[in-house]
């Protein structure tokens, strides 16, 4: 856990990472395991319950024929985000379905940033909205992500 985890006492005396320490140690947890993310040279910028905000450069060879970023490695930076928005909790969860909008193209040496809110949780379900914005602040992609929960599969143990 990380080492600046704010802790929560519980009734019995036992102590607790809280919601934000959480956040961050299945942040680390995942993006250890994340080797495509990783391979993309994405970094997780932030995290928080429910929240994430991850980035990337589009490189050379994201490049499609038209020499914009092939759609499917912006829908991959927004996918993690999703991902780490939605274990944050610490539950495994998975996408049970998405919708990708492109608004704009995305070039080589574009700075991409994916920021993910969750907009509802209830029982195993949830929502979360993305937005991918370039390093001029333009929203290039909009996800809506839906997700599943997994019952009683933490993603770390605390």
């Amino acid at each position: 856990m990380n080492d600046a985890a704010k802790i929560v006492r519980q009734g019995s005396g036992s102590a607790l990472p809280g919601p934000q320490a959480t956040a961050e140690a299945v942040r680390d947890r995942m993006f250890a395991d994340d080797a495509a993310s990783r391979s993309l040279g994405m970094r997780v910028d932030q995290v928080g319950p429910g929240y994430s905000k991850l980035s990337m450069i589009v490189r050379p060879d994201m490049l499609n024929g038209f020499a914009t970023c092939h759609g499917g490695f912006i829908a991959t930076l927004a996918d993690s985000a999703f991902a780490f928005a939605c274990n944050s909790h610490n539950e495994v969860t998975v996408a049970s379905g998405i919708v990708v909008d492109f608004l704009a193209p995305v070039y080589e040496g574009d700075a991409l940033q994916a920021e993910c809110r969750e907009v509802a949780l209830t029982g195993r379900t949830g929502v979360y909205d993305i937005t991918v914005t370039n390093q001029h602040g333009k929203a290039v992609v909009v996800m809506r992500g839906r997700s599943h929960t997994m019952k009683g599969k933490a993603v770390v143990e605390l």
